[in-house]
C-alpha cells in the first residue's frame, strides 16, 4: 500500500475516532433535531447563505465518511429550508458526498482487492461495463439498501466516476424527496420509523423493481424488432420444442437433455454421429498414441529391466485397431441409442429457412421442413488448411482425413512433415515418430504449444526431439513444389529459404468453425470466426442458440458438452429462467508423452492480466510411484493468491497429467484450497500423491516461522 493511501487511512481513522470520542453522534438524534428546530429556523432567517453553506458542507462530510445520522440531517434540511430548497441542497450534497466516499474506496482499497481477487473482480467489471449504470440506478431507488455500502463496493469496480455521480444523483432523488418532505412536517412526526411505513417501503421496492420491469419491456420491444421481418411466417404452432443441427458432442448433449425432460426434439446429422471427436479427433488420436507409446516402451525395455526390442508390427494393423476403437465406441453415440432415448434423428443437412423453420435435405434425396420453438446450432469445426501455393498439387492430409488415408497404407510414410506446433500437431508428430517415421514439425512461431508457459514448451520440445522429431520453430511455410519425384515444402527462416522433402504433408494448424451451409447468412445471424452469441449462447434471434466449436471460445469436447447444457436448458426454459454460461474453470490436456494438462491461469496469462500470484512447484521426479514406473519426469505447478491457499490455476506435466488434474478442477470449482487437498488421504503409492505433495510444498513455504521458534523454545524448556 502506498504512503498516500496510508496517510488517507490514518486521517479517516482520526476523524472517525474524534467523532466517537467527542460523542458527536448525540447531535444526530431525532429528539435533538426536534428540540433544536426553532433555533435552526431562527439562525437561517438571520444568515440564510451561511447556514445553507455550512449545512451543505456538513452533509458532504458526513456522507463521505459514512457517518450514521444521514436520515436526521436530511430531515433537518426539510425542516430548515423547506421542500424545494431542501431537496436541491440535499440532493447535490448527498451525491457529492457519496462520490467522495466512492473515490476514497477506490483510492485506498481497489488495488489491494484487485491483487487478491483479480479474476473474480474482472468478471464483475465486465458486468459493470455492460450494465453497471442500470444496476446502480436500481439500487439507489431502494433506500433500504445501505447507501454507504453501495459507495464502498462500487468504488472497487471500474465504473466511471461521472457515471457514478449522475446515476446516483437521479437514483437517490426519489428517496431524498420523501425524507426532505417528511422534514417539513417534523412537528407531526413522533419518530424516524414513522416515515418508513410498510406502504412507503412497499412503494420503494416497487420503484426499485420498475427498472427491471422496464428492462423486460425494452427487451420485448427489441425482440419484436429483431423478428419484424419474419412476423408473417412465424408459425402459430410448432412441430418440435427443439431442433438440434449437428450430431457431435454439443448436439448430442443438447438433444439428450431435451429428451430427458420430455421435450419433443429432432437431431439432424449429415454424416457421422459422434462428430469430430469420435471419428477424427479425440478417440482415434488416443488409440494411435497408445500404440505408439507401447512401441516406444518396447524400444526402451531396459528402463524396466527388460531387453530393448525393436517392435515388429504392421502399420495397417495399427490403423485397423484405431478404426476398431472407433467402432467399439460408436454405439454410445449411435442413431439407435438416441432414438431409444426419445430423440428423433434425421440423417441429412439442416438449413435455417427462418428463425423457426429448418429444411432438411435427407440423405435419401427427399426434403422435409420442420418448425421448432427453439433451435441449437452445433455444427462443429473443420481443419484449417493454409493457403499455400502448390499445396493441392503435392497433396496433403488433415487431422480429419488422415485416418482413412493412412488406413489404406501397408507401411507408414517414411518422411512426414507436420505443419503446426499446437496440441494436434505435437500429438501426431510424436506418435508418427514413435511408429518409425522421419518426422519434421514446422511451426511459424518461436515455440511450440505457445499457450502454455515457456518452460512447458521447452519440456514438450525436448520430449518430441528425444523421440526423433525434428522441431523447426521460427520457420514459415511459403509454398509447396514438385522437383522430379520429390515433394518439397519451402520454408523461410532468418531471411533464407529452406527446402524440406516429404512423402506426406499433414496440415495441423488449427480448426475453424463450420459457418456456411446452415442458412445463418440467409437469415442474418452474425458470424465472425464463430457464431456470435451472448452470455446465454443466444444468437441475434433469442430462440436460436449455438454451442460447441461453432460457438467458441474453446474447441474441446468437454466444453462443447458444458455449453450444450446451457443452450438446451435456456432454449427450453429460458422464458422462466436463463443461465449464463460459466467458463471460470475449464481444464484441457495435450496427450503427448509426458502429458501436459492445465486448468485456470498459468504464469504468462497471470502476468498479461496483471493478476498477482504465488507459484508452488513439486517435481514429479521425486514421487515414489513415478520412480517405480520409470516415469519420473515433469512437475505440478500451482498458482495461488499471494499469502492464501486459494488456487488460481494449475499446470501439470507428467504421465497421466490429464487424470491428475481432475482433483484441482474439483477444488477450483467448489472453492477448495490447497489446505483441503493436503488434508485429504491419498492412496500410497499413486501418482495422485503428487497433488498432496504440491500442497505440502505450499504449506511449508507458509509455515509460521515465529510461532515455530516459540515452539522450539517450549520444547527446549520441557526437556529441562
Amino acid at each position: 500500500m502506498r504512503l498516500r493511501q496510508i496517510v488517507l487511512l490514518l486521517l479517516l481513522a482520526l476523524v472517525i475516532g474524534a467523532f466517537v470520542a467527542l460523542d458527536l453522534g448525540r447531535y444526530l438524534s431525532f429528539e435533538q433535531l426536534k428540540a433544536s428546530q426553532a433555533s435552526f429556523n431562527q439562525l437561517y432567517a438571520q444568515q440564510p447563505l451561511v447556514v445553507a453553506a455550512v449545512y451543505f458542507g456538513v452533509y458532504v462530510v458526513a456522507t463521505a465518511l459514512s457517518f450514521p445520522g444521514a436520515v436526521i440531517i436530511t430531515l433537518a434540511g426539510g425542516a430548515v429550508f423547506g421542500l424545494w430548497w431542501g431537496l436541491l441542497i440535499v440532493s447535490f450534497a448527498s451525491t457529492l458526498g457519496a462520490t467522495l466516499a466512492f473515490l476514497a474506496s477506490r483510492f485506498v482499497l481497489r488495488d489491494w482487492v484487485e491483487s487478491r481477487f483479480g479474476q473474480r473482480l474482472a468478471d464483475i467489471n465486465a458486468g459493470v461495463d455492460k450494465e453497471g449504470a442500470f444496476y446502480l440506478f436500481t439500487l439507489r431507488l431502494i433506500p433500504v439498501v445501505p447507501f454507504f455500502l453501495i459507495n464502498l463496493l462500487m468504488g472497487l469496480t471500474r465504473i466511471k466516476t461521472w457515471t457514478y455521480y449522475w446515476v446516483s444523483q437521479l437514483g437517490m432523488l426519489a428517496g431524498t424527496a420523501v425524507y426532505v418532505n417528511a422534514g417539513t412536517q417534523l412537528a407531526q412526526l413522533d419518530s424516524v420509523q414513522g416515515i418508513l411505513s410498510p406502504a412507503l417501503l412497499g412503494s420503494f421496492v416497487l420503484l426499485g423493481i420498475f427498472p427491471l420491469l422496464a428492462r423486460r419491456g425494452v427487451a420485448a420491444i427489441q425482440k419484436r424488432q429483431v423478428y419484424a421481418r419474419w412476423a408473417s411466417v412465424r408459425p402459430k404452432t410448432f412441430d418440435r420444442n427443439l431442433i438440434v443441427i449437428g450430431g457431435g458432442a454439443a448436439g448430442l448433449v443438447s438433444a439428450y437433455i431435451a429428451a430427458a425432460v420430455k421435450a419433443k426434439v429432432t437431431l439432424i446429422e449429415s454424416h457421422k454421429m459422434g462428430g469430430d471427436c469420435l471419428n477424427y479427433g479425440c478417440v482415434p488420436s488416443k488409440a494411435l498414441i497408445k500404440s505408439a507409446k507401447l512401441a516406444h516402451q518396447m524400444r526402451h525395455g531396459a528402463q524396466y529391466g527388460l531387453s530393448d526390442t525393436a517392435p515388429s508390427f504392421s502399420f495397417k494393423a495399427v490403423m485397423q485397431r484405431v478404426h476398431d476403437v472407433i467402432r467399439a465406441i460408436e454405439p454410445h453415440d449411435s442413431v439407435e441409442r438416441y432414438t431409444g432415448l426419445g430423440v428423433e434423428v434425421l440423417q441429412g443437412y439442416g438449413k435455417l429457412v427462418n428463425p423457426w423453420t429448418v429444411e432438411v435435405a435427407l440423405n435419401d434425396g427427399t426434403r422435409q421442413r420442420l418448425t421448432a420453438r427453439s433451435i441449437v446450432i452445433a455444427a462443429g469445426a473443420r481443419p484449417s488448411v493454409p493457403p499455400l501455393p502448390g499445396l493441392e498439387e503435392v497433396g496433403y492430409v488433415t487431422s480429419d482425413t488422415l485416418w482413412d488415408e493412412f488406413a489404406k497404407l501397408d507401411d507408414i510414410p517414411q518422411r512426414i512433415v507436420v505443419l503446426g506446433g499446437g496440441p494436434i500437431g505435437c500429438e501426431l508428430s510424436q506418435s508418427f515418430a514413435r511408429l518409425g517415421a522421419q518426422v519434421t514439425q514446422v511451426e511459424m512461431g518461436d515455440r511450440i504449444m505457445v499457450r502454455e508457459d515457456e518452460e512447458v514448451s521447452v519440456l514438450a520440445r525436448e520430449a518430441l526431439q528425444a523421440d526423433g522429431v525434428q522441431v523447426l520453430t521460427g520457420h514459415k511455410a511459403l509454398r509447396c513444389e514438385r522437383r522430379g519425384d520429390d515433394k518439397i515444402l519451402v520454408v523461410s527462416t532468418q531471411g533464407r529459404e529452406v527446402a524440406i522433402v516429404f512423402d506426406t504433408l499433414v496440415c495441423a494448424v488449427g480448426r475453424v468453425a463450420r459457418l456456411q451451409g446452415y442458412g445463418l447468412e440467409d437469415i442474418g445471424v452474425p458470424t465472425h470466426r464463430t457464431v456470435e452469441t451472448n452470455e446465454y449462447l443466444q444468437t441475434l434471434y433469442p430462440n436460436i442458440y449455438a454451442a460447441g466449436d461453432v460457438a467458441g471460445p474453446y474447441q474441446f469436447t468437454h466444453t462443447a458438452a458444458h455449453q450444450a447444457w446451457y443452450a438446451a436448458v435456456n432454449a427450453l426454459f429460458g422464458d422462466f429462467k436463463s443461465f449464463k454460461v460459466d467458463y471460470r474453470v475449464i481444464p484441457w490436456a495435450t496427450f503427448i508423452d509426458p502429458e501436459v494438462a492445465r486448468v485456470g491461469l498459468n504464469e504468462q496469462e497471470a502476468k498479461a492480466q496483471g493478476i498477482a500470484y504465488e507459484v508452488t512447484q513439486y517435481g514429479i521426479d521425486d514421487l515414489d510411484r513415478a520412480i517405480a514406473d520409470s516415469e519420473a519426469r515433469g512437475f505440478v505447478k500451482v498458482l495461488t493468491v499471494p499469502g492464501k491457499d486459494r488456487i488460481l490455476g494449475v499446470t501439470i506435466v507428467g504421465t497421466h497429467a490429464g487424470d491428475l488434474l481432475a482433483e484441482y478442477v474439483l477444488a477450483m470449482k467448489h472453492g477448495l484450497g490447497l489446505n483441503k487437498i493436503l488434508g485429504t488421504i491419498h492412496t500410497y503409492p499413486t501418482l495422485a500423491e503428487a497433488n498432496k505433495y504440491a500442497a505440502g510444498e505450499w504449506k511449508r513455504a507458509h509455515a509460521p516461522q515465529k510461532l515455530l521458534a516459540w515452539a522450539k523454545k517450549f520444547h527446549d524448556w520441557r526437556r529441562g
